[in-house]
């Protein structure tokens, strides 16, 4: 007596319908992501806008979205109704400066707390990072106690220099992708006769650049955006910014609301240059340094 076999038949999805529905889930990601990037672009689009509007075109109802016709002529009114390349210069020598002395310090500290051991590493290190949860108005008042003794009241330093004590989420970040790099090159690098600094300088900074970049532009965009900080330390007009500068649209006479939004678009244009310039970069450092705790 011969047992019947089952017959089995092979499932068949139809390669046809899982395109098909592949197809419809890429439609609908790429639509929610449209629909988010619209609602996030649609302020710069109307700062744009405003920026060419003529005065009677601002508060019209219902709201006129496209300029008609165009003042191109505010922007060269805008650069001239305030000293704005003198406030440009002077937010351009605070970021800068900022830029190139966060960097270095804050490197230089992470490099300390990730690649060299010694007694109570991680304890001071914690202690580092505890002092983010202070709130800003907590030492506001005695940092401008210690910047007036020192006479720096009115000038740009106490903007500056406080950059050359590095800062807490920047050793941070980097700190965390330092201690991604192995510490079989380090130890190589002792061997050949290289010094603590000759590896912090050739071997771990060449292979952190998307780390720094990171910090450098979140330090560029910090101080070029600052509004609080010059509006505590300066009080001389020659040595305004341009976020404390742009006050200057703002009069009892009258607000000049298109030529403060194009002031304001040509004030955020070199972040955003800056931005997509450094893009892959960013995002790389971004990722990295988070992988090793």
């Amino acid at each position: 007596m011969s047992v019947a076999k089952p017959i089995t038949q092979p499932i068949n999805i139809r390669p046809h319908k899982l395109n098909r529905l592949h197809l419809v889930q890429r439609v609908l990601v790429y639509a929610l992501l449209i629909a988010f990037g619209a609602v996030v672009a649609l302020p710069f689009f109307w700062l744009v806008t405003t920026s060419l509007k003529a005065p009677g075109q601002l508060f019209k109802l219902p709201i006129q979205w496209i300029p008609d016709p165009f003042m191109w002529s505010n922007y060269p009114r805008a650069t001239t109704y305030i000293p704005f390349f003198t406030y440009f210069g002077n937010t351009l020598y605070i970021a800068g400066f900022n830029v190139v002395a966060n960097v270095i310090s804050s490197s230089l500290v992470a490099y300390g707390f990730s690649r060299i051991n010694w007694p109570g590493r991680n304890t001071v290190f914690i202690v580092l990072v505890s002092t983010l949860i202070l709130p800003f108005a907590v030492t506001l008042i005695p940092t401008f106690i210690v910047f007036r003794n020192l006479g720096w009241i009115g000038t740009p330093n106490p903007l500056t220099f406080p950059a050359l004590t590095a800062n807490a989420f920047h050793v941070f970040l980097l700190r965390q992708f330092f201690m991604t790099i192995p510490q079989e090159l380090s130890q190589a690098a002792k061997i050949d006769g290289a010094s603590e600094f000759q590896i912090y300088w050739k071997l771990i900074l060449p292979l952190a650049k998307p780390a720094l970049a990171v910090v450098a532009l979140f330090t560029f965009i910090g101080s070029w955006n600052d509004f609080l900080g010059p509006l505590i330390y300066l009080n001389k007009k020659e040595t305004y910014t341009l976020s404390l500068g742009l006050y200057g649209f703002l009069t009892r006479s009258g607000n000049q609301w298109g030529l403060l939004m194009a002031a304001v678009t040509i004030m955020i244009s070199p972040i955003i240059v800056l931005f997509f310039l450094a893009q892959r970069t960013f995002i790389e450092g971004i990722t990295l340094t988070g992988i090793k705790g």
